[in-house]
Order: C-alpha cells, then sequence, then structure tokens
C-alpha cells in the first residue's frame, strides 16, 4: 500500500488497519536501508520512512493502545539516527522538507497546563517535574534533527527554505515544557541552529527577549528560562569587540531586570554567567551592573539576598580596580547592611569576602574610604550578632583592616567612640528635656485628676551595644585573641536549641494535661 502524502499525515485517531498498512512498508524496508542499496532507492525508502514516522499514537489517555505500531515507529526512528550517523552523502535535497516535516508534526504541539507551582513557591528539588508520556518517541526524534543538523553533509543553504523563523519561534515556544530532558534537547537544537543560520541569529536573539520580556513583566513562570539563559552565556561569549549598542541595552533592559522575578534562584547560575560575560568583554558596564544589582537588592528574602553576594563576588573578581572605585563606596554601604543582617548566612557570606585574596587587594587600596564605612557595623555586631561564628568573622575582618592600616585602623575606634559619646549625649539631653515636660505638666493644676486616669511614663535610653568602649590598646588585643581562637577553631559553636528530650519535665502540667476532658466531649455517666 502507498504511503499517504506528505500534506495529509495520518493523526491520532488512524485505525489499526490504516497503521498496519502504513507501517508494512516501513517493516519491509528496514533491512534495505543499507549502502549497498542504488541511491535512487535509499532516498525513496528514506522519505517513506520519514512519512511513516508522522504518525501520532496517544500516550496519555490510552497508553496501552497500539502498542505494535509504537514500537515500530520507535524502531524506524532508531534505525534512521543509525543510517543518518553512520552513512555519507544521504542527505540530499529533496530529503530536508521531509525532515522538517516530520519534526514539526511530531514536535510542534500545545504543551498542557502547568501542573508544578510557579514563582518562589517552586522548589527544583523538591517538586517533581512532569514529564512527558510520548518521551519514547520525542527522544528519538530530537535526536535524529541534532544528528541531521552536525552532519558533514547538512548544507544550512537548502535547508535555510525549511528552518525559518516561523520554525524557529515554534520551537522556542517548547521551552515552556517542564519535562527537564526535553529543554536539554532543545538547547542543544537550538544552539546548533543558532550556529549554522547566520540570517536567523538576530531574530533568535530578538524572540528570547520577548520570551524574557513577558517572564519579567507578565507571567513570572516559565520553565525554560536556565537553558534560555544557558544558551545565551555561550552566544555572549561569542560577541566580537567593542560591543554593540544591542548587546549592551540587552544585558542593562532584560538580564538585570531578571533579578527581580520571584523564582530568581531556578536560573541563577546562569544569570550570574551571562552577566560576568558582558563585564570580561567590557569592564565600562562594571557601574551599571553594580548599581542595578543594589537597587534591586532584596529587602526581606535571605537566602535571595545570600544569591545577590555570590553574585557580586563573580564580578567583584573581574573587576579593574578603575571600576572599583567608582563603585565601592554604595557597594560596601550595603555590606554594612548584611555584615549586620538578623540572617546568619547573610552576615556570613558578607564575611567571607575578606578570604578572597583580590577582594582584600582592592579593599587595601582604598582602605581610607572602606574601613570609615565598615568598622561601625563590624564592631557593634562583635558585640551584639547571636551567632558566635560571626563573631570569629568579624574579628578576622576586624584584624586585617587592623594590619592594613594601623593608624587609620586607631583613627576609626576613636571616631567612632566620639560618635558614641554624642549619642549619649544627645540622648542625655533627650531625658532632660522629658523631665522638663513632666515638671511642667505636674505644675498644672489639671495634673492630679489626669495622673489617676493615666500613668505618665518617661522614655527610658535603651543601650543595646553593650559597654560604651574598649580602650584602643583593650581593642586591638581582644581582636588579636578573638580572631585567633577563631581559626582554631572555626566550626565550634554552642547548639542553638536543646532538644525537647533534654526539656525539663513539669510533672504536674503533664498530669493535669492527662487528667483534662474537653467540654464537647463530656465523660460518659452510668444509666446514660
Amino acid at each position: 500500500m502507498c504511503t499517504p502524502p506528505l500534506s495529509a499525515p495520518l493523526s491520532q485517531t488512524s485505525s489499526s488497519a490504516v497503521l498496519s498498512a502504513l507501517f508494512l512498508t516501513g517493516v519491509q524496508s528496514a533491512v534495505q536501508l543499507e549502502p549497498d542499496v542504488p541511491p535512487a532507492d535509499q532516498e525513496k525508502l528514506f522519505i517513506q520512512k520519514l512519512r511513516q514516522c508522522c504518525v501520532l499514537f496517544d500516550f496519555v489517555s490510552d497508553p496501552l493502545s497500539d502498542l505494535k505500531w509504537k514500537e515500530v515507529k520507535r524502531a524506524a526512528l532508531s534505525e534512521m539516527v543509525e543510517y543518518i550517523t553512520h552513512n555519507r552523502n544521504v542527505i540530499t535535497e529533496p530529503i530536508y522538507p521531509e525532515v522538517v516535516h516530520m519534526f514539526a508534526v511530531n514536535m510542534f504541539r500545545t504543551l498542557p497546563p502547568s501542573s508544578n507551582p510557579t514563582g518562589a513557591e517552586f522548589d527544583p528539588e523538591e517538586d517533581e517535574p512532569t514529564l512527558e508520556a510520548a518521551w519514547p518517541h520525542l527522544q528519538l526524534v530530537y535526536e535524529f534533527f541534532l544528528r541531521l543538523l552536525e552532519s558533514p553533509d547538512f548544507q544550512p543553504n537548502i535547508a535555510k527554505k525549511y528552518i525559518d523563523q516561523k520554525f524557529v519561534l515554534q520551537l522556542l515556544e517548547l521551552f515552556d515544557s517542564e519535562d527537564p530532558r526535553e529543554r536539554d534537547f532543545l538547547k542543544t537544537t537550538l544552539h546548533r541552529i543558532y550556529g549554522k543560520f547566520l540570517g536567523l541569529r538576530a531574530y533568535i536573539r530578538k524572540q528570547i527577549n520577548n520570551i524574557f520580556y513577558r517572564f519579567i513583566y507578565e507571567t513570572e513562570h516559565h520553565n525554560g528560562i536556565a537553558e534560555l539563559l544557558e544558551i545565551l552565556g555561550s552566544i555572549i561569549n561569542g560577541f566580537a569587540l567593542p560591543l554593540k549598542e544591542e548587546h549592551k541595552i540587552f544585558l542593562l533592559k532584560v538580564l538585570l531586570p531578571l533579578h527581580k522575578v520571584k523564582s530568581l534562584s531556578v536560573y541563577h547560575p546562569q544569570l550570574a554567567y551571562c552577566v560576568v560575560q558582558f563585564l570580561e568583554k567590557d569592564s565600562t558596564l562594571t557601574e551599571p551592573v553594580v548599581m542595578a544589582l543594589l537597587k534591586y537588592w532584596p529587602k526581606t528574602h535571605s537566602p535571595k539576598e545570600v544569591m545577590f553576594l555570590n553574585e557580586l563576588e563573580e564580578i567583584l573578581d573581574v573587576i579593574e580596580p578603575s571600576e572599583f572605585v567608582k563603585i565601592m563606596e554604595p557597594l560596601f554601604r550595603q555590606l554594612a547592611k548584611c555584615v549586620s543582617s538578623p540572617h546568619f548566612q547573610v552576615a556570613e557570606r558578607a564575611l567571607y569576602y575578606w578570604n578572597n585574596e583580590y577582594i582584600m587587594s582592592l579593599i587595601s587600596d582604598n582602605a581610607a574610604k572602606i574601613l570609615p564605612i565598615m568598622f561601625p557595623s563590624l564592631y557593634r555586631n562583635s558585640k551584639t550578632h547571636w551567632n558566635k561564628t560571626i563573631h570569629g568573622l568579624i574579628y578576622n575582618a576586624l584584624k586585617l583592616f587592623m594590619e592594613m592600616n594601623q593608624k587609620l585602623f586607631d583613627d576609626c575606634t576613636q571616631q567612632f567612640k566620639a560618635e558614641k559619646l554624642k549619642e549619649k549625649l544627645k540622648m542625655k539631653e533627650r531625658e532632660e528635656a522629658w523631665v522638663k515636660i513632666e515638671n511642667l505638666a505636674k505644675a498644672n493644676p489639671q495634673y492630679a485628676v489626669y495622673s489617676q486616669a493615666s500613668t505618665i511614663s518617661i522614655p527610658v535610653a535603651m543601650e543595646t551595644d553593650g559597654p560604651l568602649f574598649e580602650d584602643v590598646q583593650m581593642l586591638r588585643k581582644t581582636v588579636n585573641e578573638e580572631a585567633r581562637q577563631a581559626q582554631k577553631d572555626p566550626k565550634k559553636e554552642r547548639p542553638l536549641a536543646r532538644r525537647k528530650s533534654e526539656l525539663p519535665q513539669d510533672l504536674h502540667t503533664k498530669s493535669a494535661l492527662e487528667a483534662h476532658g474537653r467540654a464537647e466531649e463530656p465523660a460518659p455517666q452510668d444509666g446514660r
């Protein structure tokens, strides 16, 4: 029986009789698709198999239907993968439209609604991805198409008539698939197309931009952002210098706003890689990039803040000293806030900057500007932070500052001491002012009436920083001792809470709870 024409592939509702007739030729020709077959017959059999593989099967509502023919299609696809891999001169001009059509029929489909939570609620480690039921066939179609693109016989000049903008747009829509296996194949496929078809490059970048814009400003949900960023990381790496204005706009208007989205954790490593690639290409972009990160800095989401600190350290690893000078003051003002964070992972990650040799060299060259910004935060938290590990890291940072410039360190100490004295004097003045106000109130004849109705309280000064300040020599000694102790035993830390089994038991309360009967469930009485 003849194979159906290309323009009319069979649908999922085809009967078993038609499927049997359709695949009969494929089964018979499986042993004939060999190099010793005449070229004209090879091409004919190849096209027959491609058309047979345009038949779609139901893997969702009735996965056990047509098992025989599903296996026949799988075998045909597998055979074509091997055939195109191990034979030369088999990709003739008539093959191109047949391959593209077969790929389109199998792949371009409406994706089902997302079954996983979106945004910050999505956890890639906990939420199981929804896998594509028809993957046994889809995987082989992807593999076959990739082998075609990678074949030495592949001719982009012929293929560009069929792999066009419409094809690319439909391919990009598939990146929203929940199946990570499909997204991985799509990533490789799009990268190969980008490399082979120069005329499609600008269009691909534009459409990826559009996906990002919708993701940032409309939906905040897309499954393939990480894969698209991975492709872009490779593309950015190949940008010629000097960078075009179009590429700079892409960095500032597309990549940086991606930091705002709640689900940043899903794609942050790929995003940070793209940003750093840009800065390695053009160091003058450092200032707008760092200022944008500070603008988007999380206020209440500590895990996201740790991600920002990770990315910022990657940027500082490649920063030019001349660019560092431009951003150091706002940058270290933010780091001072991070060191003061009650979330110990944020404070810890910020203090790890002092373990980076290159960052320390930059700080050393600009200590006169940086130490006055950091010193108050470091000193206060060395006394008040609840986590002992943070104390050790802070003393280590103070010790490094002290070794950099002893005189500057002493000056900052004295300045901080003077500011604390000013604060105390100001607080004392406020207290005295309140006392005067209260005395004036007492002089009023109505005071006795109102004093019985309400209690007037005088504000009490609250000192949260412990003792006012140590002597400079004592501070040096404390910093050295604490830093030495932290280096000896960095992991040692008191348990934050006792286990429940260690808590003392109140036997009276326990017996009262056991004897307690709820009001809605009265105990049964005799005779009732």
